[in-house]
């Protein structure tokens, strides 16, 4: 089954307060996106839910959360500063810019067909660097000159000691780190999955040499999972190896999580794009900063003041550690959950939408909704079950601007999992016998409990409504 094109999700984005265009009333600022209410909330989701995963429920992982800005020298010596670039090509006719290796997919403003049909009108392609550069002081001269990180993956490598004495961590071990990373795309585009402005979810596994092609493994499986167990539909997740001359100079191996996010394209293949990449970095990162000459990979770093290496405390064992390293978009990863959810179903009242994210992932678990809003004693009821829902622990809210149909409708759109109302029969004020008591005494204190994906629903006393809840919202 292929995901639903992107117009829809970024129709529905809108509509209900997921992600909106940036600085819209001033016309926006192109590929730059701000998550609403619900967005964010899908978003934070997705990363503690990542969190969960591979620091809370791993005994091998830290956590670290480094700045933005760094000294310029970890740029120099990664590399960054000379050769992290994409090929740039001008349009000689209608002066658009454009990424070489992506004209296939871009449409050219004046021409009205695809950039790859203007063949004879490009010049031929040129290094464009995408790090941001800003300076740090009052001064704009070269000595302040710094940049927006590209990547949160040189912070843990440059604190790689400084763990390792800290947290007392023996090799293997990993680093896990969320946060905010910039790139000048050429072409930025297709909703928030190719941004300027984006949130790295990265891990960098230290690990003994010859002992890495081993978790390389390990962490393509464990990755790969976790998007099953997070609900993404195993048909619309594959794995891509990539072949030699696709990796960059210092990996071994790299092999991305691929998601098909572009079902629309003729073309299958142009269909997936990189989820997650999961690569095998060697020694290069730990040994291009550190400091003094490295012949393997000839660096020479004269401004480091420390020597990268890790000794065994039972063999006293010297080695530079291999890095594996798990890769994913914060924002890619939501959008892909976006995707996957979505679906549509027919209801008394037309067709519907229904997001069926993965309870963990759902922005509002539980709505609570009274059947009567003109009904103080209903109202009072319901406000009383959403605020200790809330106190629990369960991401509840309370909604009464509408019929219950449409409160329903609404509830599914956004992928709340559990619907609570509260109606007559709670507070005995049901259907009376002809002796004036209850004829559905046995509903007092009860509430209707509707589920997201079947519309079924259940009764259930308020006194049992929190552990009822809470075992269905369980991912375990």
């Amino acid at each position: 089954m292929a995901t639903v094109d992107m117009a829809k999700i970024v129709a529905l984005a809108k509509r209900r307060g997921f992600v909106f265009p940036a600085s819209e009333i001033y016309g926006g600022l192109g590929s730059t996106w701000d998550y609403g209410p619900l967005g964010v909330e899908l978003k934070n989701n997705v990363k503690r839910a990542w969190w969960k995963s591979v620091v809370y429920e791993r005994d091998d992982i830290e956590g670290m959360d480094g700045a933005i800005l760094m000294n310029r020298l970890v740029w120099k010596y990664s590399g960054h500063e000379e050769t992290f670039s994409d090929p740039l090509v001008d349009c000689r006719e209608c002066k658009g810019r454009f990424r070489a290796d992506k004209i296939y997919e871009l449409d050219c403003p004046n021409h009205k067909q695809k950039v790859s049909a203007c063949a004879e009108k490009l010049t031929e392609p040129r290094a464009f660097n995408l790090m941001f550069k800003t300076n740090v002081g009052p001064v704009e001269e070269d000595a302040a000159v710094a940049y927006l990180r590209p990547e949160t993956a040189q912070s843990m490598f440059v604190n790689f000691k400084n763990i390792v004495d800290s947290r007392w961590r023996k090799v293997p071990f990993g680093i896990a780190q969320i946060g905010k990373a910039f790139r000048n795309e050429i072409v930025p585009g297709n909703f928030t999955f190719r941004t300027r402005e984006f949130e790295q979810m990265e891990i960098e596994f230290f690990c003994k040499p010859g002992t890495d092609e081993e978790w390389h493994r390990h962490w393509i499986e464990t990755r790969h999972a976790w998007y099953l167990k997070m609900g993404i539909r195993p048909e619309n997740i594959r794995r891509y190896t990539q072949e030699k001359d696709e990796l960059a100079h210092y990996a071994a191996a790299c092999t991305d999580i691929q998601y098909r996010f572009f079902p629309e394209r003729e073309d299958q293949e142009k269909q997936w794009d990189e989820l997650e990449g999961v690569a095998n970095r060697t020694d290069y990162d730990l040994s291009i900063h550190s400091k003094g000459k490295d012949e393997k990979w000839g660096s020479h770093n004269e401004h480091s003041t420390e020597r990268l290496i890790y000794r065994d405390p039972v063999s006293n064992e010297k080695f530079v550690p291999y890095v594996i390293e798990p890769s994913a978009g914060a924002d890619r990863a939501t959008l892909a959950f976006l995707l996957d959810a979505y679906s549509e179903k027919e209801g008394p009242d037309g067709t519907r939408v229904v997001l069926k994210l993965h309870p963990q992932l759902a922005p509002i678990k539980v709505a609570v909704l009274p059947l009567a809003k003109n009904k103080p004693e209903i109202v009072e009821k319901a406000k009383a079950i959403k605020a200790a829902l809330q106190k629990s622990g369960i991401r509840t809210v309370y909604d009464d601007t509408g019929g219950i149909g449409r409160l329903y409708a609404r509830q599914d759109e956004i992928g709340t999992p559990f619907c609570v109302t509260v109606d007559f029969d709670t507070l005995g004020q049901g259907k009376k016998n002809d002796d004036g008591t209850s004829d559905t005494s046995d509903l007092i204190d009860t509430v209707t409990v509707r589920d997201r994906d079947t519309w079924e629903q259940v009764r259930i006393p308020i006194a049992s409504l929190k552990q009822y809840l809470q075992e269905k919202l369980d991912t375990e």
